[in-house]
């Protein structure tokens, strides 16, 4: 089942984002959603379910950009299972730990794909620690908001079957 949810959220995520880059005209680029559902799944299945959310994601993610077939996946492999590991071990139910790990995240997959790519001799990258900056900052404050909409949700629909309940 949580697999399930795991690829339902990534294909939301998915989803979410060509969307956004059709209408926004690519500026959303600095967002990488679907590093955010990685990020999310692997806090709340650990390591093993941040590695498969991070292989499917960063497959079908470099399936549909002109990049090279499995960097990004492999990214976003090491970062599903670091989020995973790291959260199994520590706990990362409050604000500033998730937000950390959002920085973190997004700056240990940067690292991996932009060394990848300068490793094999395919692309250099001129100075990209401000996108990377400005990226890792926009994906905590994305997943922040999702975390607290993901974990408002269970609440919100008891409330509502409670309050049909009493008037009745």
């Amino acid at each position: 089942m949580r697999a399930i949810g795991a690829v339902i959220g990534i294909a939301a995520a998915l989803a979410l984002q060509t969307t956004l880059d059709r209408f926004i005209g690519g500026s959303t680029a600095a967002v990488d959603l679907l590093l955010v559902a990685v990020v999310y799944i692997a806090l709340i299945n650990g390591p093993v379910g941040g590695m498969f959310a991070g292989s499917l994601a960063g497959l079908i993610q470099d399936a549909l950009t002109s990049g090279v077939l499995g960097i990004g996946g492999l990214a976003k492999l090491i970062v599903g299972f670091v989020a995973g590991a790291v959260g199994q071990q520590f706990i990362v139910t409050a604000a500033l730990p998730r937000l950390l790990m959002f920085v973190a995240a997004t700056a240990v997959h940067a690292v991996v794909f932009m060394g990848m790519y300068a490793a094999l001799n395919l692309r250099t990258f001129e100075a990209p620690w401000r996108t990377v900056l400005a990226q890792a900052l926009a994906n905590a404050v994305v997943g922040m908001v999702a975390f607290a909409l993901i974990e408002a949700v269970p609440g919100a629909v008891e409330r509502r079957r409670m309050g049909r309940r009493g008037r009745a």
